[in-house]
């Protein structure tokens, strides 16, 4: 039973990480522990690949929140298998893919206009007469469309 007990100093040290984090992490409900008889906490040995998965999904800009989604999503609170990471990291990449889309959008407009619909400049490439962008919604909806080419 020792080996399925493990303290939170030797998993925190293990992880590279600080006891806070594992703390924090099991608040947020990413990981789970329970306490022995002296009221310490104790992990199974797979919150190491939590952990791991944890790590590298906000490595690549997942969201604490969209990790906790998507271990929701995995039977009985299991910690992910390998075929689990294959689909979750599937899931993840369309996500990055749309995000990555967005930033090159921002990018290319970022040296004249925003796509704001201000209506404060009278020489921008996406110049908003009659607030037309309005009827679109509200802030810089130019970016939330695919990349136009821009006419002066």
């Amino acid at each position: 039973m020792a080996e399925a007990s493990w303290s939170v100093g030797r998993v925190a040290k293990r992880c590279g990480i600080k006891i806070s984090t594992l703390h924090f992490y099991e608040e947020k409900g990413l990981i789970n522990s329970w306490r022995n008889a002296g009221k310490q906490r104790r992990y199974k040995p797979d919150v190491l690949r939590r952990i791991a998965v944890i790590k590298a999904a906000q490595k690549v800009g997942i969201s604490l929140e969209e990790i906790k989604q998507a271990f929701l999503s995995l039977p009985d609170k299991r910690t992910p298998t390998i075929e689990d990471w294959q689909v979750l990291s599937q899931n993840w990449q369309v996500m990055l893919d749309a995000r990555i889309a967005y930033l090159q959008n921002l990018r290319d407009y970022l040296t004249g206009c925003i796509g704001c619909g201000c209506l404060s400049m009278t020489k921008c490439p996406l110049y908003n007469p009659e607030d037309v962008l309005g009827k679109d919604g509200v802030g810089a909806v130019i970016l939330d469309k695919p990349a136009i080419t821009l006419t002066t």
